[in-house]
């Protein structure tokens, strides 16, 4: 066991996924962690990573992030388990820009990184990519209304008019993205 930043830890592999409400300040609960344990700290990096690696546009990327994919019937469904062939390799050839390729491609990334380093690793299903990985830590930050809601509002991301609605709004995106691709939330 080896002491770092005032946790024990042993020399296996150390992975953490942080799944958060919104407003609820896992981002900063993560970085946070991640300095403490001198580890690296992976969120939008992600989207930029994975843009490089398929060699599809960045913006794909960051306009399919944790929203569900498109099949209406899935949605409707939403307690089977994946779409089809959601862990497969991504398609390289034909619609690669579909969510659900996308989807593939983020996923390949997450269990990259997790392969090769300790990481922290923020969101877009990351403990369900890694889901029977050894030394995977799975977190899950979230508040209240009240807090989440002041805090929109101090950091600007919203009027205090239109805090609580997009808070629920990007809860309901995030609880259909879970949905869509692990089918569960």
């Amino acid at each position: 066991m080896i002491a770092k930043g005032g946790f024990l830890m042993d020399k296996s592999k150390l992975v953490i996924t942080i799944e958060r409400q919104y407003g609820s300040g896992g981002r900063i609960v993560g970085k946070k962690l991640a300095e403490k344990l001198g580890i690296p700290f992976y969120d939008d990096e992600i989207l930029s990573m994975t843009a490089e690696k398929s060699a599809v546009g960045e913006k794909y990327f960051r306009l399919a992030d944790e929203k569900a994919g498109n099949n209406l019937l899935r949605k409707i469904v939403g307690n089977l388990r994946f779409p089809a062939g959601i862990f497969d390799e991504p398609k390289t050839e034909g619609d690669v820009t579909s969510p659900d390729n996308l989807f593939r491609f983020q996923s390949e990334v997450i269990r990259k990184l997790a392969a090769e380093e300790n990481c922290i690793i923020m969101g877009r299903c990351a403990d369900y990519v890694l889901e029977g990985m050894e030394g995977l830590v799975r977190i899950f930050i979230y508040a209240d209304m009240d807090f989440r809601e002041k805090r929109t509002i101090e950091k600007e991301y919203y009027a205090a008019k239109d805090a609580k609605k997009n808070i629920k709004r990007i809860d309901r995106e995030r609880r259909d993205y879970f949905r869509y691709y692990i089918g569960k939330y």
